[in-house]
């Protein structure tokens, strides 16, 4: 494998991040928003599983007593 000198290495990262398309405002915003929104749909969903399984667990638990 040849070796780069650290000029060249440089003068390609420069190039390659140069090709790097970045989002836009409007775009970060919108995936900031759907994420809060999946992230709140999730944790509701999973503290009804959770709620669901410990009153499973309770239940189970009282037939011993």
């Amino acid at each position: 494998m040849a070796k780069t000198s650290p000029g060249e290495f440089i003068r390609q990262v420069r190039v390659e991040a140069g090709k790097v398309v970045w989002p836009t405002g409007k775009e970060t915003w919108v995936t900031a928003v759907m994420v809060f929104i999946l992230v709140t749909i999730l944790a509701t969903f999973f503290f009804a599983v959770d709620s669901a399984f410990a009153a499973i667990v309770q239940s189970l638990l009282g037939l011993l007593a």
